[in-house]
């Protein structure tokens, strides 16, 4: 199994499935779902049924048979667009299904263990799972710790500790062991599972139209409703200007009136907008997830792993009073952390090599002393020393239990530390302090460009940490975040996304943990990281496989890209109407009424080579843009009044000029031909 692929835009595999499609998706009961494109579906048929009429009766039907197959072309067109959108999630799906096999399980029984296909499993059984072996289900660990391989389903070649209990117990079906054993609980039935989902999703079949979507078609449907009463009352005039197949010209004009060109894109550009989040490795429970991401205007981000590096690093010695080189407390640091495996104690290691040249080392007759939460120090006996590192009023404690004292200038600096936003670890040897060790969160690189993006978009930054609120202030300041809130409990996160709802906004946040599923599913949009427990995945709305939080700033470009591009393209196809109407109007009705013909400002042939320059031009630029449907509007970080008046310039103004040359060109050709 394989993790979804990007595919390339027009895919050879994808374009021949397509073409197909596009023919199938004819079936009127399809159609009958898209008001605009259902009318032009029995525009065609009618057409079509007079173009029969006409041939038995002798006439001259060239002029006609053109109409109707320009008529079905842009049908067909624009069935190939919601095709091709769909192809690529279809291909995505193909790829996960053809890596999935056939897995057996060792389920637990009151008898002992009994090997059973995978598919057989039901929630609340028990497997056990060993190195070198599937995780037969979705499920949640609840005995042991093991390694475990979901490059299958997240494509990182960097394996992940799964453990019992905690935030990160949850694993998926298709996964694989690395070490050790443990016993999982099967969280969901066949059909179910999280890959099962994946596959539902990445083909479309649970795809719902957005409230959005939902507007725009209703606007849509409106629109054709009055161009279809505006060309019925052309009738009478259509009658006395005689000359023209009256029925067939007035259905072409009624299709390049109504809004077919965004009425042919809407469903690919929803579609579209999903697989680019899946692109991202970002799991779209539907489009409605996608859409509410580009109207989100606060961004809820945990502190560590998403502003911060995840693990505080050392980053300064500070000798206490009395002790003349750094480089004392720099070996005392070091000898107390070789047996320190945290993160933090490692950096320490490093730094201590990186500052003074001290290179770690294990002399026999070294007795280590493991951290202990009880104890909250670490450190080392030896050679008659006893070197303890730890938190501040613990080593405190500990040399004063030794009869020494602590200097007030030590209290003074870690009081300063603390206060800005660093952790302090005291050094002592024996009775005495050497002095203090600095741990900071870092900020990721990048993090303060980044948020200045989104404060450019209009969105507001809220960090949230557990830290308090003086460490918390300083991180805030660095990564250059709006606000923050501190020492958050899940009751407060909740409380905040409530308060920022009630005041009009959307939120969007992202969690991993059980405690994060409450705050996930209030949120807007609620990315749940893969990595963390069975309730925070089932309680947001997007899952990122990568398990990468900073991911939640490209969900929200992809949504606002979703709704430019709608936008963008709703604006071009209404503006291609005012040059239609120059097109077809005056150079059809302007033999009976000369005073139209001002308005043939594209001085078209005649009225025939008109209407079916006209019609043709309705049909390709629908194919036209496909690809920027797919591909969707080019992301800039502007305010919403910068990309209103930019839209308006390029696909206003520019929808009413492209006709115009496009309209134009066509003519010539048609004339050339003598096809009119």
């Amino acid at each position: 199994m394989a993790p979804p692929k990007r595919t390339s835009l027009f895919d050879r595999a994808i374009v021949r499935a397509a073409v197909g499609d596009a023919f199938r998706k004819l079936d009127p009961r399809l159609q009958a779902k898209n008001p605009v494109m259902f009318v032009v579906l029995v525009g065609a048929v009618l057409v079509s049924v007079l173009l029969v009429r006409d041939v038995a009766r002798g006439k001259d039907v060239l002029f006609n048979v053109q109409i109707a197959l320009w008529l079905w072309f842009t049908l067909l067109f624009a069935n190939f667009a919601e095709a091709m959108a769909e192809g690529r999630g279809k291909a995505q799906a193909a790829a996960l299904r053809r890596g999935r096999t056939e897995t057996m399980a060792r389920l637990q029984t009151r008898k002992g263990e009994e090997m059973v296909p995978a598919t057989t499993l039901r929630k609340g059984d028990c497997v056990v799972v060993e190195a070198g072996q599937v995780i037969p289900g979705d499920g949640t660990v609840v005995e042991g710790i093991a390694s475990v391989d979901e490059s299958a389903i997240t494509g990182e070649s960097a394996p992940v500790i799964r453990e019992s209990g905690g935030d990160c117990s949850a694993v998926t079906g298709g996964t694989r062991v690395l070490s050790d054993r443990i016993v999982v609980e099967i969280t969901s039935n066949p059909g179910e599972t999280f890959l099962d989902r994946m596959i539902a999703l990445v083909e479309g079949a649970s795809r719902q139209k957005t409230p959005n979507e939902i507007a725009l078609s209703i606007l849509l449907a409106g629109l054709t409703i009055v161009f279809l009463i505006a060309t019925v009352t052309l009738r009478p005039f259509a009658l006395y200007a005689r000359g023209v197949a009256t029925t067939p010209v007035l259905i072409a004009l009624l299709v390049c009136l109504i809004p077919t060109t965004i009425g042919g894109l809407l469903s690919a550009i929803g579609i579209a907008g999903m697989d680019r989040v899946l692109q991202h490795n970002v799991l779209a429970m539907s489009g409605r997830a996608v859409e509410a991401a580009g109207d989100v205007n606060v961004l809820l981000l945990d502190k560590t792993g998403t502003i911060t590096l995840g693990n505080r690093q050392a980053t300064d010695f500070f000798p206490a009073p009395g002790v003349l080189a750094a480089s004392d407390l720099a070996e005392a640091a070091q000898l107390s952390s070789l047996a320190d495996e945290t993160p933090e104690g490692r950096s320490i290691v490093i730094l201590a090599k990186e500052k003074f040249g001290l290179r770690g080392r294990h002399v026999e007759g070294m007795h280590f002393i493991p951290f202990s939460a009880t104890t909250r120090m670490s450190g080392v006996d030896w050679n008659g020393r006893r070197i303890r590192k730890g938190a501040g009023e613990a080593v405190i404690e500990w040399v004063r239990g030794l009869g020494g004292r602590v200097d007030p200038a030590v209290t003074d600096l870690l009081n300063r530390i603390s206060a800005e936003g660093a952790t302090p670890l005291l050094v002592s040897d024996d009775a005495k302090i050497l002095g203090v060790i600095a741990l900071r969160d870092v900020v990721k690189p990048g993090m303060r460009d980044r948020f200045d993006r989104l404060r450019a978009m209009g969105i507001k930054t809220i960090m949230i940490t557990g830290d308090n609120p003086l460490t918390a202030a300083a991180i805030a300041r660095e990564a250059g975040v709006d606000d923050f809130l501190a020492q958050a409990t899940p009751e407060q996160k909740l409380a905040l996304i409530r308060k920022e709802q009630e005041g009009g906004n959307l939120v969007a946040m992202t969690g991993d943990g059980t405690n994060d599923a409450p705050a996930l599913a209030q949120a807007d949009v609620g990315v749940a990281m893969n990595t963390g427990t069975q309730a925070a995945r089932e309680a947001g709305n997007m899952v990122d496989l990568d398990s990468n939080p900073t991911k939640l700033i490209e969900v929200v470009e992809i949504g606002k890209q979703l709704l430019m591009t709608r936008g963008s393209l709703t604006t071009f196809s209404i503006a291609n109407d005012v040059a239609k109407y120059f097109a077809i109007l005056p150079a059809r009705f302007a033999a009976t009424y000369p005073a139209l013909t001002a308005l043939n400002v594209m001085r078209l042939g005649n009225p025939r080579s008109a209407i079916l320059s006209a019609v043709i031009f309705n049909a390709l630029i629908i194919i036209a843009l496909i690809p920027l449907a797919l591909r969707g509007v080019r992301y800039r970080p502007l305010g919403a009044a910068r990309i209103l008046a930019r839209n308006l310039w390029i696909y206003g103004v520019g929808g009413v000029i492209v006709p115009f040359v496009g309209i134009k060109l066509i003519d010539w050709i048609v004339l050339a031909l003598h096809l009119a």
